[in-house]
């Protein structure tokens, strides 16, 4: 059985929820590590839709038990009214999903710091947060300020959130904002934790006693390696290690139980919030990618930036995520396109280069070096086979796969289930 890492390999949103709850078919357990309900995670089942923040996308899955693991920073507020929704959508969660008493608490005050400090710089320096308090909660972690969901369990919890929320107001008010009702957010965290209270747990001989014995594991990346806070466009990036390296210290699992890394990849590239982006077109096939591929943020709601696909970060993706194979999202996108580009360097300064440069002002200014590829004019959506799909769109799989030094195994041609092709070749 193996132990499964999936993660994103350009700048988030490349389908992971979907793929995800694919591999879920055979998993016992589904283990997010990183991040916080800034991710979004979209998986369609015949014509239900759900989107996922917090919550393992496996919980769709009956057969599978659930992770919140300690890497994470969870929004008591929003996961609550993530998990009464599913419940209302008659997903059991009972004996399902177990919450480490190590992830740390996104609080309202950390959303408010994080709009507040947004809202202070000026334009070009934004970072593009989704305001969602994940930022503040991860420096809180590493000032060791912060609050875990194991503190819940603790008779003086509600001292400890008062105590941190005046230090905040301070804060804020010093920021030109306004300061919390601190009684409403007790009330507010209150009514949050007497419905987690039951779910928190020490995940870590859970998930230790399910390396031993042999369980099907599938961790679940969020955003992607080009928003990593070390790998990515720093610093238009996230707060965590969204990469293959995330997993183990976010769940307590040991690395070398891990025998298998996945990075999700579109068959272009998007983007969405600030930061730099190569391969980005301002023009008409940019506005036709985003239309056809209804590129919008399942968090945010923001529109994606859409560009070429970019073999430059796909191949350094996998070099830092050490990444087995690809699964390749959205080719049906592509299916009407009569040129394709694809970026297989960068131009900067006179040199040709071939890595994603660590200088953010280097990466702005890159150029792309584009090679044509020509489209296959043909419908994707309906194939359930490698051998049905157009010659072209299978030569330009291939040729991805020589670009970038990493197989194609799974391959999408639509957002439900059903289009999904797993590849042996």
């Amino acid at each position: 059985m193996s132990k499964t890492v999936l993660i994103g390999s350009q700048w988030g949103d490349e389908g992971k929820g979907k793929i995800i709850d694919v591999l879920t078919a055979n998993a016992d357990w589904v283990v997010r590590y990183q991040g916080g309900n800034n991710a979004g995670h979209t998986v369609e089942i015949g014509d239900q839709k759900y989107v996922l923040h917090l919550t393992p996308s496996g919980i769709l899955r009956e057969s599978c038990k659930c992770v919140i693991g300690n890497g994470l920073v969870v929004d008591l507020v929003g996961l609550v009214s993530e998990l009464t929704a599913l419940v209302e959508r008659g997903i059991k969660l009972d004996g399902r999903l177990f919450i480490s008493d190590r992830a740390h608490i996104v609080l309202q005050y950390h959303k408010e710091i994080d709009g507040a400090k947004e809202g202070n710089l000026e334009e070009g320096k934004k970072i593009g947060t989704t305001k969602r308090g994940i930022g503040p909660a991860y420096i809180d972690k590493a000032d060791r300020t912060g609050l875990r969901m194991g503190d819940i369990l603790e008779a003086d919890f509600f001292d400890m959130v008062k105590e941190n929320a005046t230090i905040k107001n301070a804060i804020l008010v010093d920021m030109g904002a306004q300061p919390l009702d601190i009684d409403e957010l007790l009330g507010q965290v209150k009514e949050a934790t007497d419905y987690l209270r039951p779910f928190i747990c020490d995940t870590i001989p859970l998930l230790h006693e399910a390396v031993q014995n042999d369980d099907e594991i599938l961790f679940e990346g969020a955003q992607g390696v080009m928003l990593d806070v070390d790998f990515g466009s720093y610093p238009f990036v996230t707060s965590s290690n969204t990469g293959a390296g995330g997993a183990p210290s976010g769940s307590g699992v040991p690395p070398n139980a891990i025998d298998r890394v996945v990075g999700i990849v579109k068959a272009y590239t998007t983007r969405v919030g600030e930061g730099p982006f190569p391969t980005e077109l301002h023009d008409d096939m940019g506005a036709h990618i985003a239309q056809v591929g209804h590129e919008f943020g399942a968090t945010t709601g923001r529109p994606r930036r859409c560009g070429w696909f970019d073999g430059v970060v796909a191949h350094y993706a996998a070099m830092v995520g050490g990444i087995n194979e690809w699964a390749l999202m959205k080719l049906d996108v592509l299916d009407d396109v009569e040129t394709i580009k694809v970026c297989v360097a960068y131009e900067v300064d006179g040199e040709r280069i071939t890595s994603v440069p660590a200088s953010i002002r280097k990466l702005e200014r890159c150029k792309p070096i584009y090679e044509d590829f020509k489209g296959w004019n043909t419908p994707t959506t309906e194939c359930t086979t490698w051998e049905e799909l157009p010659e072209q769109a299978q030569k330009y799989v291939e040729y991805l796969e020589k670009l970038t030094g990493v197989k194609v195994s799974i391959l999408s041609v639509g957002p439900k289930r059903s289009s999904t092709l797993l590849l042996d070749r």
